[in-house]
This record gives structure tokens, sequence and C-alpha cells, in this order.
């Protein structure tokens, strides 16, 4: 009789856990008695898989905190390598968390386990000679983005393309009106939506410049009211104080969370650089992005950098499609200026620029990704 197949698989965070449940149900596919083990978070376990080490042991954010937990996460680390390296795997997935997986699936390749790292690490952007490292670590590299997989193949590591799960989520023609019922807002009015980041300096920076702007744009075009996604009650709280401070009489509504919804409902949206964009772009939101540090930190980042652009439907299009105002040029002046193009009309071509890039990466990810974990295992027993 057949031994079942046994996949070990390591999730980092809540992110992580989506992209392993959908993971795991498009695997059950092809392997529908597959034992799946490892650490995992509650979607999943619902899924099937065998939590040896609960997620939120190693969900932890921000440096000190880490400092504290630091003990603890090596500890876990160290045993749920020796777990695999004692009960190899036919095959093993680390689903993000790069500082993390990429030293298990260092350890568990050297013993001749193959390992695939889920999600590439932001290696093509900075600190480039992680590469060699990934290429010790892993058999594969499932990457989201299309650039991505040309940054592994000029160092030739092997890595797949498979789409971005987000892309799967979101419709190719956004629903503005569906969204908008969802937030209770007006299906004719004008909306701005500001997104000044998910961490306090970044709030702290961006916030003031932002609705700074946003006072500009409504003088000019009172039709326009504004709205704001928060991440968390923190941020929350920060950005008000900014708000009752600098743009009281704003006509602005605060959300808890619903980013997608606000961006779904935005004719425009002025945003952080980060993610945020991905998700703007797949909205089929017009958008302006920002990102300003201290200049210590820009110096920093900028000499480690190696790439055109700092945000992704730039890097996605390897062109500027979008308008990024960085350090120096991210003024009020500036970004009001910018705004106001896309009020006269500019964010039309914006619109079907985008439409394109989300066909592009609008693949069925979680097929994409568990076809590929098929392929690699077939090779092996072949």
């Amino acid at each position: 009789m057949t031994k079942p197949l046994r996949i070990g698989l390591i999730a980092g965070e809540a992110s992580g856990d989506i992209l392993g449940e959908g993971l795991i149900k498009a695997l059950k596919v092809h392997y529908p008695d597959a034992i799946f083990e490892g650490i995992a978070g509650p979607k999943m376990i619902a899924q099937g898989c065998t939590a040896l080490h609960p997620l939120e042991a190693l969900s932890v954010m921000g440096f000190v905190e880490v400092l504290g937990k630091l003990r603890s996460i090596l500890s876990i680390r160290k045993s749920i390598t020796q777990h695999f390296l004692n009960n190899p795997p036919d095959i093993f997935i680390g689903i993000d968390a790069p500082d993390f997986n990429l030293t298990v699936e260092l350890k568990l390749k050297a013993q001749g386990i193959k390992t695939i790292h889920y999600v590439s690490p932001s290696v093509w952007a900075w600190k480039q000679w992680r590469i060699h490292k990934i290429a010790k670590a892993t058999n594969l590299v499932l990457a989201f983005l299309p650039f991505e997989k040309a940054f592994y193949d000029r160092f030739n590591v092997p890595c797949q393309f498979v789409g971005h799960t987000l892309a799967d989520q979101l419709p190719i023609i956004r629903e503005k009106d569906q969204a908008r019922d969802r937030l209770s807002l007006e299906t004719d009015e004008k909306i701005l939506a500001i997104l000044p980041g998910s961490r306090k300096a970044e709030v702290g920076v961006l916030g003031p410049l932002f609705l700074e702007t946003a006072k500009i744009i409504h003088q000019k075009h009172p039709e326009y009211r504004f709205i704001v996604p928060m991440v968390n009650d923190r941020r929350k709280q920060q950005f008000m104080e900014q708000v009752n401070e600098i743009a009281p009489d704003l006509p602005i509504t605060l959300f808890d969370g619903h980013s997608s919804d606000v961006l779904q409902s935005a004719d425009l949206v002025l945003l952080a650089s980060g993610t945020a964009a991905l998700e703007a772009m797949l909205a089929k939101a017009p958008m302006v992005v920002a990102y300003k540090v201290s200049t210590l930190t820009y110096m920093i980042a900028k000499s480690l950098s190696s790439v055109k652009y700092t945000s992704l439907p730039n890097l996605i299009a390897d062109r500027e499609v979008v308008k990024e105002l960085s350090q120096y040029d991210c003024t009020v002046e500036k970004m009001v200026a910018e705004l106001e193009r896309l009020i006269a009309g500019g964010g039309e071509q914006m619109i079907e620029i985008f439409t394109e890039l989300h066909q592009l990466i609008k693949c069925d990810a979680d097929k994409q990704a568990a076809l590929a974990v098929v392929n690699l295992i077939e090779k092996n027993n072949g």
C-alpha cells in the first residue's frame, strides 16, 4: 500500500495562512489523502493541516517585540527543523516569512529534502546578494509578479510566476456602485481616498501632507469628499488628531479596515507607497503615490535599492504609469498638481493600463502554485 504524501508547510503570519489555505485546497485536488503539517494558522488548520506550532508564535510586529520573543522564535525554528529532518516530508513549502523560512529551507535542502519558497522576498529591490542564499535554500521560488521571475532568471535561480492571489479576488471591471453601497456612500458623489500608511512613522510624516493637500483640493473642487481606511485603532487615533488640528472642517469619513471597498469606491486615490498601490491598481483607481522618510533612512534605502520605481504598478509595467512623488518631490504643491491632472481626465488612460496589468497577473494563483508543487514532486518521483 502506497504511503500518503507528506507535505511540510510553515506560514509566519496571517497573510501566509490565507495563502496556505488556498494552496492546500488546490493540492487536495491532486493528492486527496496527503498529510499536511507544520506551522499553521486557523485557515490552514481548517483545511486539515496539523499545527506542530501555532502561527501566532511567529506573528510578532516591531523590533522590540521581536527581540523579546527572539529566544522563543529561534527555539521553534530549531524544533520544527529537527522534526522535518527526523521525519522527512516529500516536499517542504515555506510561505513568505523569509527571515524564518529560508534558514529552515537551507537545512532541509542540504539533507536532500525538496524545498519551495512561496512569495519571493523583495530581493530584486535591495540586498541583491541574498539571491545566493535563496538559491542554496530552495529548489523553486513561486513569485506573484512577472518582473520577479525575470530577476531570478538573470541569476539562473529556478522560479515560477504563478500570478497574484489578490488579482484573483478582485473583479477585472471594478464594481464601484456595489462597493459604495457596502460603505453607505452615494453613487454619484466625487470621492478621493486617502491612505497615509499603516505604520506610525508613515502616518506621522504623510498624514499632515495628505491633509493639507486634501484641503486645497476641497477648496478648488468642493464637490469632493474624502474617505480613509484605517488599519487599526492606534493609526485611527493618530490620524484623527491630525485631522482635528489641520483640517477640522474637511468632509472626511474614516473606516475601520474595508480598504478594498474604499479603493473600489474612489474616483481618485492619494496613498503611501507600498502594497496599497497594488490594491489600488487592481481596484482600477487612478492614484498618486507618495513616499517620504527621514533623510538618513532615505539615503540608506537609496544606496541599497536597485530599482527605478518604488510602486508596484510601475514595476509591473516597467514604466511610469502612476506618478511617484518621493522624498524631496513629496510636497503639497506637487500632490495637488498631480491630483488636478487626474481630475481633468488624466486618469482614464491609467484605468486602461491597470486593467491590462490586472489581466497579466490574474492567473488563478492557488491552482498555479499547486501545479508547480505537483510538478516538483513528480519530478522527484520520476
